[in-house]
């Protein structure tokens, strides 16, 4: 495995005094689409705001580039790491391209104002996210997925060669889910180190390389997805009884969850009609 840029070491984390993670340890490889995944409340989200800075741990410590993140002046870590929160809300009125506008924030100073620089960033962001023919439009006017593609463009505009994803599918239909994850994907494949947090298993399996798999705030497994994606662990960290089977579009590990037996499927009148059904009582009526 590649080196860490990202990490947490020994750390407690969590809200006030409520612990959600003791003692945890996580890297984030560099390189990689790493998708943190888990049932409700196991601490997914915690472990990203706590990557993020958002969160300050009462023990241990995050690292970033080896040195303790809450250390770091807010703006050099804006210059490495960039965050789409969970459900992000726009400023009323504000238009696209002054959205993605923000992302250079970062990289503003006293000697340094918006430059030709920072002009050609947000329009290579724009289009990276197929959003340029959006610029004039009010974020409030758009659909869910070109919303999120904004927000994602603005992350871009930070440059930063970190993006941290905080369940960036939510409330989005399916169509809108692939746009989005394929999106992240391409960042991905441009070179970018990629953490998102994801609900669904079979697009964690199909879009990382790296997983992360969490419950009760800890680490239960992580690796690869043909590694990680087994009935075992599936349903040691969901409770989920499962067959794994290969996708037939991409070849990585597409999870079936197990049929649930159907009020009365096994009641007398159920099993006799079943028998009724069945080959052989048919052969017999015939006789």
């Amino acid at each position: 495995m590649t080196a860490s840029p990202l990490s947490v070491q020994d750390a407690t984390i969590g809200y006030g005094r409520v612990a959600i993670s003791e003692h945890l340890n996580v890297d984030i490889p560099e390189g990689e689409f790493t998708v943190i995944l888990g049932p409700n409340a196991c601490g997914k989200s915690t472990l990203l705001k706590a990557l993020a800075r958002m969160l300050k741990p009462s023990d241990g410590r995050v690292l970033l580039d080896g040195k303790d993140i809450h250390s770091q002046p807010t703006r050099a870590v804006a210059r490495r790491l960039g965050l789409l929160p969970q459900a992000p809300i726009a400023p009323d009125g504000i238009t696209v391209a002054d959205l993605v506008a923000r992302g250079r924030y970062p990289h503003q100073g006293i000697l340094r104002q918006w430059s030709p620089e920072d002009e050609q960033v947000v329009a290579e962001a724009m289009a990276a996210t197929d959003i340029t023919e959006l610029a004039a439009r009010g974020v409030d006017e758009l659909s869910g997925g070109q919303r999120q593609r904004v927000w994602i463009a603005m992350v871009l505009a930070q440059q930063t060669p970190l993006l941290l994803l905080d369940e960036p599918t939510t409330y989005l239909d399916i169509t809108h889910q692939i746009e989005v994850l394929d999106l992240c994907a391409k960042l991905h494949r441009e070179g970018r180190t990629l953490v998102a947090v994801l609900h669904d298993l079979n697009q964690a399996a199909r879009y990382a390389t790296h997983l992360i798999a969490m419950r009760d705030g800890a680490v239960v497994a992580e690796g690869p997805p043909a590694e990680i994606v087994t009935a075992e662990t599936v349903h040691k960290v969901f409770d989920l009884p499962c067959r794994i089977i290969d996708d037939p579009e991409s070849g990585t590990p597409l999870v079936i969850p197990s049929a649930r037996a159907r009020d009365g499927e096994n009641s007398p009148s159920a099993r006799a009609r079943d028998e009724e059904s069945s080959p052989s009582a048919r052969a017999r009526d015939l006789v």
